[in-house]
C-alpha cells in the first residue's frame, strides 16, 4: 500500500460562490448550528476571499477561526509619536 497524507479522509475546500481554497470555521450562531450539525457531520465553513458562508462537512479541510485578538490593530504605545510624515 503506499503512504497516504495525514487526513485520508479530508477533502479540499472550495467555495461554490468565487471557487477560492481558502476556507475558515464559522462561529456556530444557532441551536441548530450547536446541536444538530454535529449530529449529522457538518460545520459552519466561510469564505476567506468573498465571505460567503456555508455548511460542509466535518471532514472538509478548513483552517481555524482567526480569533478576535489577533485582528485588533496595535496600540499606540506613546502619544509623543503622532507626527504628519508625507
Amino acid at each position: 500500500m503506499s503512504e497516504s497524507s495525514g487526513q485520508p479522509v479530508a477533502k479540499t475546500y472550495y467555495c461554490r460562490e468565487c471557487g477560492s481554497t481558502l476556507g475558515f470555521r464559522s462561529r456556530r450562531r444557532t441551536i441548530a448550528e450547536r446541536y444538530l450539525l454535529p449530529l449529522v457531520l457538518m460545520q459552519p465553513v466561510r469564505c476567506g476571499e468573498c465571505f460567503h458562508r456555508d455548511y460542509r462537512s466535518i471532514f472538509t479541510s478548513v483552517r481555524e477561526r482567526l480569533s478576535d485578538t489577533a485582528r485588533m490593530p496595535p496600540a499606540n504605545v506613546s502619544g509623543s509619536s503622532r507626527r504628519n510624515v508625507a
